[in-house]
């Protein structure tokens, strides 16, 4: 849709050598009359017309065909004009003089959204349902939640260990909503994030005059989690005087503010958490073994996201749900490319990077769907080298046999570490002579083609 006929009438004919069907219009009045009558896939609509601009008529073919693509052209490199574009739902802003390449590459991209290669990702949330509440369907996770629900109603304190963002606090929330004291306060302390003079004050409070800046009196974390819970989180980073301190808390349930002559009392229940080894710690002398002792007298151990990928699906349900609601959208599909890419990604930083990942995405997105050109290459540069397991006979993967899938597997593992088999069987879990005979037994062969060496076959009829 451009008043320029030429311009028109080159891409019209460009476009149809392709093999798409295209009509032609030349003010966005005719243009909405044309696409009400045909209904298009896609739609190119230049901002400056006669009458009407783009930008103007953009909301009302919106509106008419919502999900239609939308493809700006301009001979403008004006950011404003880009920006309202962008913000009024176009799909993408091509600059004139249009390079047919950029065209081109845009038009793929936005029809290569097939709906039949869409998952949908909408969650229902249950009424009065908690925006923090845990999910998962893994083991793993199954055994964390039975424990939650098995302690929460106790006073026993809590260590929960876990890698960075792997959803540590998220636990603590749910054991004090589950716990005897649902409506009493639960007051988070971040061990690691101040220095140990303001750190004591934080946690046990000060009179006034305690020290410099001291212009009043104000009660610590402890006091203001009485009736309730206290959440210690990177408790492994504490300096040995706050670990003396924190374990006469426990002990005793007293503690003393800075300045002050008498010790106070809590009845708060203490839970902590850490992304380090404490046993390891206690033996290097980081950590007072008496009180790693006193922390972990419940331990629930959380395992990274690379661990429990059957929990990916849930996990984006979830937190697309939330991230949909903080930033005002609807992004309610991925499609399956993204989804394959996120199932071979190895999820160093955990849930939290899945979080902030998931929240760029739908940021950028322009419609209400995740697509790969949303998602960095690093992302899926994992399941470049490493694609889905293969439909073996035509079979869907719910009716491989268990054979099937480990000869898939093994030969997935030796191929993602070049064949060397001292990192597969690292990976798989198994010994070398194991693995020199699965090789035999399902008939592996390397990228050239060739068995396994002579020796290593002697070897293996050893083993």
């Amino acid at each position: 849709m451009d008043d320029d006929v030429a311009s028109c009438r080159t891409l019209q004919l460009h476009l149809q050598t392709q093999g798409h069907q295209v009509g032609i219009a030349h003010s966005v009045d005719e243009g909405l009359i044309q696409v009400l009558h045909k209904a298009p896939e896609l739609v190119i609509l230049d901002i400056r017309m006669p009458g009407k601009s783009g930008l103007e008529g953009l909301p009302e073919f919106r509106q008419a065909l919502p999900t239609t693509r939308i493809i700006m052209i301009t001979a403008f490199h004006d950011m404003e004009s880009t920006i309202e574009a962008m913000q009024k739902g176009a799909d993408d802003y091509i600059h004139k003089p249009i390079d047919i390449d950029e065209l081109e590459a845009s038009i793929d991209k936005l029809n290569s959204d097939n709906n039949d290669d869409l998952v949908n990702t909408e969650k229902s949330i249950q009424p009065g349902g908690h925006p923090l509440t845990m999910v998962g369907r893994s083991r793993a996770m199954k055994e964390v939640f039975k424990t939650i629900g098995l302690v929460a109603k106790s006073p026993a304190t809590v260590l929960i260990t876990g890698a960075s963002g792997t959803g540590k606090e998220l636990v603590a929330r749910a054991i004090h909503r589950a716990s005897a004291s649902p409506d009493g306060p639960l007051v988070a302390v971040n061990c690691a994030a101040l220095v140990e003079t303001l750190l004591e004050s934080e946690m046990f409070g000060h009179e006034k005059g305690a020290f410099t800046g001291a212009v009043s009196r104000q009660e610590g974390k402890f006091a203001l989690a009485r009736g309730g819970t206290i959440f210690l989180d990177e408790v492994g980073e504490l300096s040995p005087s706050m670990q003396a301190k924190l374990l006469r808390v426990l002990q005793y349930k007293e503690f003393t503010p800075l300045g002050a002559k008498q010790p106070q009392t809590t009845n708060a229940r203490v839970i902590t958490a850490t992304n380090l080894d404490l046993s390891e710690q206690v033996q290097r002398g980081n950590f007072r073994e008496d009180l790693f002792y006193r922390l972990q007298v419940i331990n629930i151990h959380l395992p990274p996201l690379r661990e429990r990928k059957e929990d990916l699906m849930d996990l984006i349900q979830t937190l697309l749900a939330r991230i949909n609601k903080e930033l005002r959208r609807n992004v309610s599909h991925i499609t399956k490319e993204v989804l394959d890419c996120l199932q071979a990604y190895h999820w160093p930083g955990n849930v939290r990077e899945l979080e902030n990942l998931l929240m760029k995405c739908v940021a950028l997105s322009p419609g209400d769907k995740l697509t790969r050109d949303l998602l960095p290459d690093y992302i899926c540069r994992q399941a470049e080298l490493n694609p889905p397991l293969p439909q073996a006979s035509g079979k869907p993967l719910e009716r491989w046999s268990l054979e099937e899938m480990e000869k898939a597997h093994i030969q997935r593992v030796l191929d993602a570490n070049n064949w060397h088999k001292g990192r597969a069987c690292e990976i798989l879990g198994i010994s070398r002579p194991r693995l020199r005979r699965m090789i035999n037994q399902f008939e592996l062969r390397s990228p050239n083609g060739t068995p396994m060496e002579e020796d290593e076959l002697r070897e293996g009829s050893r083993a």
